[in-house]
């Protein structure tokens, strides 16, 4: 039997890695040689148990929003609800409001999961992350079973928080940009323009990014000079988009590997590949890694 944990530490060699599983399932800190990597959950966020505060949250059982909390499959309208006032829209899915529970943990590797019954929602789903440290880096394998009665569209992904110091740089390598609309809502496709291509290593936009780049070849990689260090994600082919948030205005920025193209629930599209949509029949299950590398500057 599992418990609620209120921390829980990983290390190994120069790696540490803190989870607080009570809130939403997440990581709460990455350090490397003693360098913080992601923004770090300060202590009155942990007390109030904000889980934007933390460092990186799951996305279950969808990444992004719903517009209209509303979607049409299989001949019927399912209906979810907001869940992050004052956004009208629900986002991100259900996992990330949930205390998520330890079924295993060592000292460099846990196993946090979280079951879902369907109630005012429809979804009902297990879930869980299979995380682990290592001289290489932090793994999360993240698996996915529908444990309702009938074929659900589905999608995961992680939503790490990075602090944004002013010489931080980007770089991945993407095929499309997503057009953002009113509330947040992801928009058309466009062939991605060199003006918001990150295929060369970059600094962050001056002016405001919320949008999803699709056609995404599973690796970004962060710089943080000042730090002397970086951090590179790598992805299972299963992530298809990497969504960038990046407000000039906050102290922070995202970088979030998914595997459903943002607005895709409402575009329904489930058989096309591009919309990385995970279409989970009863008992079915579909899992992916993301690896987070750090490496050295100096």
């Amino acid at each position: 039997m599992g418990v609620i944990s209120e921390r829980l530490a990983l290390k190994a060699g120069a790696l540490e890695v803190d989870l607080v599983p009570q809130i939403g399932g997440s990581v709460s800190a990455l350090r490397w040689r003693g360098i913080d990597l992601m923004r770090r959950l300060s202590d009155a966020d942990r007390d109030a148990g904000d889980v934007l505060g933390v460092a990186m949250f799951p996305m279950t059982p969808y990444a992004n929003r719903i517009t209209g909390n509303a979607f049409d499959f299989a001949g019927k309208r399912w209906q979810v609800l907001p869940n992050n006032p004052p956004e009208k829209f629900n986002v991100h899915g259900s996992g990330w409001h949930h205390a998520w529970t330890v079924t295993e943990a060592g000292a460099a590797d846990a196993t946090l999961s979280l079951g879902i019954a369907a109630g005012a929602e429809p979804y009902s789903y297990r879930t869980t992350q299979a995380i682990s440290v290592s001289g290489k880096g932090l793994g999360v394998t993240m698996t996915m079973t529908n444990t309702g009665p009938v074929a659900m569209p589905f999608g995961f992904g992680l939503h790490p928080w990075f602090d944004r110091d002013p010489d931080v740089t980007l770089q991945f390598e993407a095929k499309r940009f997503y057009l953002e609309e009113p509330d947040g809502i992801s928009g058309d496709p466009i062939t991605l323009p060199p003006e918001l291509d990150f295929a060369e290593d970059r600094p962050l936009p001056n002016g405001w990014r919320n949008n999803d780049y699709g056609g995404w070849a599973g690796e970004a990689t962060i710089r943080f000079p000042t730090r002397g260090a970086g951090l590179r994600i790598k992805a299972d082919p299963a992530f298809r988009h990497l969504m960038l948030y990046a407000d000039p205005t906050k102290p922070y920025f995202c970088v979030e590997p998914q595997t459903n193209a943002s607005g895709a629930f409402n575009r329904g599209r489930w058989d096309d590949p591009e919309e990385g949509v995970i279409v989970l029949a009863p008992g079915e299950s579909a899992a992916g890694t993301v690896s987070l590398m750090p490496f050295d500057l100096k």
